[in-house]
């Protein structure tokens, strides 16, 4: 949907706000990659509950983001050295900083 002329695509919390919508998918895509994944390492708990945070916070519409980063940089950690997780990890890697700042309104 677009605003006025001279604005771009409206971007608001929910399911209109382009960086939920990718943060949902990339999360969801990791979420099966690892469950796909079939060696067991030490931390995949900890990776799991933090993506099961993540997908929570994305569904919420409004996530926190000092929360989505805390929880990415937990996933990083316990699956950094499983490099066939690594382009799903870069993918939520993205779309978290895309929270950097708030679009403007």
């Amino acid at each position: 949907m677009l605003g006025s002329v001279g604005h771009g695509a409206v971007v608001g919390s929910g399911e209109h706000d382009v960086r939920v919508a990718n943060l949902r998918a990339a999360v969801s895509r990791l979420r099966r990659d690892l469950a796909a994944h079939p060696v067991e390492f030490a931390d995949r708990g900890i990776a799991e509950d933090e993506l099961a945070a993540l997908s929570t916070m994305a569904l919420s519409g409004d996530p926190e983001i000092r929360r989505l980063r805390r929880s990415l940089l937990l996933v990083a950690g316990s699956i950094g050295s499983v490099s066939a997780l690594a382009p799903s990890l870069a993918q939520v890697r993205t779309a978290v900083e895309l929270f950097g700042e708030r679009p403007p309104l």
